[in-house]
């Protein structure tokens, strides 16, 4: 089992620079919440790096352009989002609109802690 982080970015340098500066000036319209919550300035936050690693499942981070090329069965879902993969099967975990309703990164963990819970739960 496999969790799959996707930004509502791509991966180039120039978009990455341009992002950068849209997440210093305008914050509040930056189109990735995910990259907004888990993301400081030029790193990873070290709290989400610590949660991540207390997940007990691999977890995979990719840029927007990343995933579309590597699961293009899946470019109509809305980003950021996060997936799930067993085997070979990809299935949505947590939506770009969950996503969006996460204020701080504590609710994020909290959101992404109790939807791996049910997800073993259910296993």
């Amino acid at each position: 089992m496999e969790l799959i982080f996707v930004y509502n970015a791509d991966s180039s340098p120039f978009v990455q620079v341009k992002d950068l500066i849209h997440k210093s000036v305008s914050p509040k319209t930056y189109g990735c919440r995910l990259c907004s919550l888990t993301f400081g300035t030029f790193y990873q936050k070290q709290q989400w790096s610590e949660f991540i690693k207390t997940l007990g499942i691999e977890a995979k981070f990719l840029h927007k352009d990343k995933f579309i090329s590597t699961y293009p069965t899946q470019k109509s879902n809305m980003l950021p989002a996060v997936f799930i993969k067993k085997e070979k099967d990809l299935t949505l975990f947590i939506s770009k609109e969950e996503i969006e309703k996460q204020y701080t990164l504590d609710d994020l963990i909290n959101l992404v802690a109790s939807k791996k819970a049910q997800i073993l739960r259910e296993s």
